[in-house]
């Protein structure tokens, strides 16, 4: 049984990767939107920010790339509801149904593909960085780290947008979803501290999941040790990534029934 689907899931994940490879352009706007936003943000806005003691060593692309990371995710995971909702549009899930593959297999292949078109996305918002002066003072390990969060964060809010895919009824409904999730990092320590925002605004932004995702991903690339707010941000990606996967799950046999 565990044979079949991991080779069920490598067919579709096949499939899946040739539509992306043949439009590269998704990749490319995926990351060219954050790659403004540090532009924006580090030579016209950076000047005028403090980010107090946490960023004096550094400078203001150092601070706010982990921010700019959380966004070239929330943007490409969009691209996934949009693929997944014309699969089921064009009925290509009715004909897997109609065929002996692992069910779920359609939908990890979905799942797959993004986590690899985002991992590129991020890899080249990173490359344009360090061409931007990104410092770092992380080891071998915090990198990996860096990446185990970031690839937990990208399997979170790719399910969150396989939901979407099975649930809208328009293509545009289909990629709306993510227009929150990218605003999110602008309403957290992404850009600058939540000590600065009034009561109400630094309330909610320090306890929302991006807060605690960004300012792990920050120390581990500042080579500090992490605190407790690594184990909160473990525990936002973790959550959200087991209670999309199960409403995902819901959703494909309601559709499939």
């Amino acid at each position: 049984m565990v044979t079949r689907f991991l080779a069920d899931t490598a067919t579709l994940t096949g499939r899946s990767m040739k539509h992306v490879t043949r439009s590269p352009d998704t990749i490319i706007t995926t990351a060219v939107m954050p790659i403004a936003i540090m532009l924006l943000f580090v030579y016209v806005f950076g000047g005028a920010i403090d980010t107090g003691p946490e960023a004096a060593s550094g400078s203001y692309v150092d601070y706010m790339l982990p921010g700019v990371l959380l966004i070239t995710v929330a943007m490409g995971v969009s691209y996934t509801a949009f693929r997944l909702f014309t699969d089921v549009q064009g009925g290509i899930f009715d004909r897997f149904d109609s065929m002996p593959i692992a069910r779920s297999s359609a939908l990890w292949a979905h799942v797959l593909t993004s986590l690899a078109a985002n991992l590129t996305s991020l890899v080249l918002v990173v490359g344009v960085a360090l061409l931007m002066g990104f410092q770092t003072g992380a080891g071998g390990l915090d990198w990996l780290a860096v990446a185990g969060v970031l690839v937990l964060f990208t399997l979170a809010l790719t399910w969150v947008a396989v939901v979407a895919g099975l649930s809208a009824r328009t293509v545009e409904g289909a990629s709306v979803f993510s227009y929150p999730l990218i605003f999110l990092p602008f309403v957290s320590s992404a850009f600058v501290p939540t000590t600065s925002m009034p009561g109400p605004v630094r309330w909610f932004a320090e306890n929302q999941p991006v807060t605690s995702i960004v300012d792990t991903v920050r120390a581990l690339f500042a080579g500090r040790p992490v605190d407790g707010s690594t184990w909160t941000a473990l525990a936002w990606c973790v959550g959200i990534l087991v209670l999309a996967h199960a409403f995902a799950m819901v959703t494909y046999r309601r559709k499939s029934a």
